[in-house]
């Protein structure tokens, strides 16, 4: 399969093996992986938006300056990002975006893994309904390989290719919901 679509299919094996941490921790240490890996999901869907952005102005302002790009960054940073209190740590702040390797080595591939994120999300989502039907779903994508393009394989895993509000918005409030139940 493409790898746009092998990263759909280890977040959604972390998703739905997230039922089965017991088997190797204690109860408490499954509780916390799983809220952690559930508040991870939530917090790189906006980081990856942000790096995409970043990348895209980058790309289309080949002449920028260092002000211009910490500028842009910045600005992203208020779209996208958390509101931190970032007192005493400007430079760091300023130059957050480093810590992203994939701007140096792979470029406009962050967004692949918001993408499969997504897809991931809604195999989950199904999965809590239907675990026969969700891996069914992933099965069937999978055995497609790399015949076919990344819409198709959405569609052969019974989830959408669609990133519009009316599909992020309820699987977000499905990780909301999952993490509501969990202990703190």
């Amino acid at each position: 399969s493409p790898i746009e679509f092998a990263e759909v299919a280890s977040m959604s094996m972390e998703l739905f093996g997230a039922d089965y941490y017991e088997e190797f921790y204690s109860p408490e240490d499954a509780a916390r992986a799983r809220r952690k890996h559930l508040e991870g999901v939530i917090d790189v869907l906006p980081w990856i938006a942000r790096i995409d952005a970043f990348q895209h102005w980058i790309y289309t302002h080949p002449t920028h300056t260092t002000a211009e790009r910490t500028a842009c960054w910045l600005e992203l940073e208020t779209r996208f990002g958390a509101r931190l209190d970032w007192d005493g740590y400007q430079p760091t702040r300023e130059s957050a975006w480093q810590r992203q390797l994939h701007l140096f080595c792979h470029p406009f591939y962050y967004i692949e893994y918001g993408i499969a994120q997504l897809g991931a999300l809604q195999l989950w989502k199904i999965f809590q309904q239907d675990p026969g039907a969700a891996v069914r779903g992933y099965r069937s994508a999978l055995t497609l390989g790399g015949s076919r393009p990344l819409p198709v394989l959405f569609e052969a895993a019974g989830i959408r290719f669609d990133f519009s509000i009316q599909t992020i918005q309820p699987l977000m409030q499905t990780v909301q919901d999952e993490l509501d139940r969990m202990p703190e």
